[in-house]
C-alpha cells in the first residue's frame, strides 16, 4: 500500500474514500497503460450496477415498531462491485479493471464534493447563522479514544494507539508514520483502521445514520454535520439516509453535510495533533498496565503489505486532460440516465446539471496542479462550487437549478460501483485483519459520528438555531 504524505492526486490500493487532490504528484503510469476497451467494460458494468440498484430501491428494515434502518442504492451498489470483482464467473472484471477503478475514484470523489458545495453556496447564509455548531461538532472527531480499552482488552498493544486515535484518514496516517515510523505498532495499528474504513467504512455510515435517527431524537442538521468525518465516501453514506428521510431538507442537510466534511478535512488534523493524539497516548499509559493482562497479537507486517502494493500503475494522471475528460462525461452520462429511473427527472436537465458539477470538479483540479503552492483541490473544488452557487452571483440560479436536478444518492451509488470493483481486490487483506479490526473500525466509526452529533445538537439549542 501506497501511502502519500503530502495528500497528492493519485490513490493508491485499499483507499476508497480519501480525498487526495492537490498536493504532490502521482505515480509514474496511468490507464494509457492498459486497453481502452478495459475502461469501457469498466464503465458499463458501473452502469449496469448502477441500474440494478436503483430498481432495488429503498429499503426499510424494521427492528421494532420505532427503530429502523434503510437500504439504499448506496448499499447495494458496493456490494454488487465487490461481488462482481470476486466472482470466478464474471470475466470482465479483473485485477486491472479493478485497478483501473482506483484511478477513476480519484477524480470522481471530486465530483461528490463539488455537488455538496453548490448545495453549501445556496444555502450559505443559513450557514452562517450556524457556525458555531458546524466548528464545535468537531471535538467529536475525538472520541475515537472510547475504543481504545475495548483495543487492549482485545489482545493489540501498541497498534491501539494509531487504531483509535482517530478516524485513521489519509492525513493521520501520515502523522502516525511521521512520528512513530512505518515499521511502527502504532503505524500498524492506523493502517488497520485505514485498509477496513473503506471496506466496511461506508456500509456501516449507512446503517449507522439511519439507525440513530429513529432511536435518538436529535435534530438531522446535527446528524448532517456528523458525517462530516474527513471521508468524502463516508460523508455521503451517512448523508444520503437523511436525505431520503427528509426530502424537504435535502439542500440543506448536503449544504451542513459539505461543510463539515470540509472542515474536518482543513482543521481536523490539528485537533489530532494538539489533542486527540496526547489524549490516546496519556490514556494508554494509564489503562495499559491494569488492561494489558491477555495475550496479545502477534503480527506480521504481510498483514498489511504485500510487495505487489508499493505502486498504483494505473492511476489517472492529471497531466493526461484527455482521459480525465471522458471519465467526466461517461460519469455523467451515467448518473443522468440513472438519475431519470431514480427520481425521474428530465435527462436532458440531469445531463446538464452533471455537466455543471463535472465542469466545477475539472477546473478544481486543473488550479490545483498549476498554482504554484499547494493548496489541495478538495479546498478548490469546494470554494468554485460554492461562490458559483451563492444567492446574487450571476451564474447562481442556472447552477442550482440544474444541479439539483440531479440526485446526490445515484452519483453516489455510480461512484460506489467503482469502489467495490476496487475493493474487491483487497477481500484478502479483509479477511487478514480479521474481527477484532472490525470491532474497533465499528467502535472508531461511532465514537466520532455520535459525539460530532451530540455536540452539534446540544449547540443548535443553545444558540436558538433549532
Amino acid at each position: 500500500m501506497a501511502i502519500n504524505k503530502s495528500g497528492g492526486f493519485f490513490i493508491s490500493k485499499t483507499d476508497s474514500d480519501t480525498e487526495r487532490f492537490g498536493e504532490g504528484k502521482p505515480p509514474e503510469g496511468g490507464i494509457d497503460n492498459s486497453p481502452l476497451w478495459k475502461v469501457y467494460k469498466l464503465h458499463f458494468i458501473a452502469f449496469i450496477i448502477l441500474l440494478i440498484s436503483i430498481f432495488i430501491g429503498v429499503r426499510e428494515i424494521k427492528i421494532t415498531d420505532n427503530v429502523s434502518f434503510l437500504l439504499l442504492p448506496i448499499t447495494y451498489s458496493i456490494v454488487l462491485g465487490m461481488i462482481i470483482y470476486l466472482s470466478k464467473h464474471f470475466k470482465w472484471v479483473g485485477d486491472e479493471e479493478a485497478k483501473i477503478a482506483e484511478g477513476i475514484m480519484a477524480i470522481l470523489l471530486g465530483v461528490i464534493i463539488s455537488k455538496l458545495a453548490i448545495s453549501s453556496g445556496e444555502s450559505i447564509y443559513m450557514i452562517f447563522n450556524v457556525g458555531p455548531a458546524l466548528i464545535l461538532q468537531l471535538f467529536g472527531d475525538t472520541i475515537t479514544i472510547i475504543a481504545l480499552p475495548i483495543a487492549l482488552l482485545l489482545g493489540f498493544r501498541r497498534e491501539a494507539i494509531g487504531m483509535t486515535s482517530s478516524i485513521c484518514r489519509d492525513p493521520n496516517v501520515a502523522i502516525i508514520i511521521d512520528k512513530y515510523g512505518v515499521k511502527s505498532a502504532e503505524a500498524r495499528g492506523v493502517l488497520f483502521i485505514y485498509i477496513l474504513g473503506p471496506i466496511i467504512g461506508t456500509l456501516y455510515m449507512s446503517f449507522l445514520a439511519s439507525l440513530c435517527v429513529s432511536l435518538l431524537p436529535m435534530h438531522p442538521y446535527a446528524y448532517a454535520m456528523a458525517s462530516g468525518v474527513g471521508s468524502a465516501s463516508m460523508n455521503a453514506a451517512g448523508l444520503v439516509p437523511l436525505v431520503n428521510l427528509y426530502p424537504a431538507m435535502a439542500t440543506q442537510l448536503e449544504a451542513f453535510a459539505g461543510c463539515s466534511n470540509i472542515l474536518s478535512s482543513a482543521f481536523g488534523i490539528y485537533m489530532f495533533i494538539f489533542l486527540a493524539l496526547p489524549i490516546t497516548e496519556k490514556l494508554y499509559s494509564w489503562l495499559s498496565p491494569v488492561l494489558c493482562k491477555s495475550h496479545a497479537i502477534e503480527f506480521n507486517d504481510g498483514t498489511i503489505q504485500d510487495e505487489d502494493d508499493a505502486v498504483n500503475p494505473f492511476g489517472l494522471k492529471m497531466d493526461n486532460i484527455r482521459k480525465i475528460v471522458a471519465v467526466f462525461l461517461v460519469f455523467s452520462v451515467i448518473v443522468a440516465i440513472g438519475n431519470v429511473f431514480s427520481v425521474h427527472a428530465p435527462f436532458a436537465d440531469s445531463l446538464i446539471g452533471m455537466l455543471i458539477i463535472v465542469a466545477i470538479t475539472f477546473i478544481g483540479l486543473c488550479i490545483g496542479e498549476v498554482i504554484p503552492f499547494h493548496i489541495p483541490s478538495i479546498i478548490i473544488i469546494c470554494l468554485i462550487g460554492m461562490f458559483f452557487a451563492i444567492p446574487g452571483v450571476p451564474t447562481a440560479d442556472f447552477v442550482t437549478h440544474y444541479a439539483s436536478q440531479v440526485d446526490l444518492t445515484t452519483i453516489c451509488a455510480a461512484f460506489l460501483a467503482y469502489v467495490g470493483i476496487a475493493l474487491g481486490k483487497d477481500w484478502k487483506k479483509f479477511k487478514k485483519i480479521g474481527w477484532r479490526g472490525i470491532l474497533i473500525t465499528l467502535i472508531v466509526i461511532t465514537g466520532t459520528y455520535l459525539g460530532s452529533a451530540i455536540i452539534a445538537h446540544l449547540i443548535l439549542l443553545l444558540s436558538g438555531s433549532i
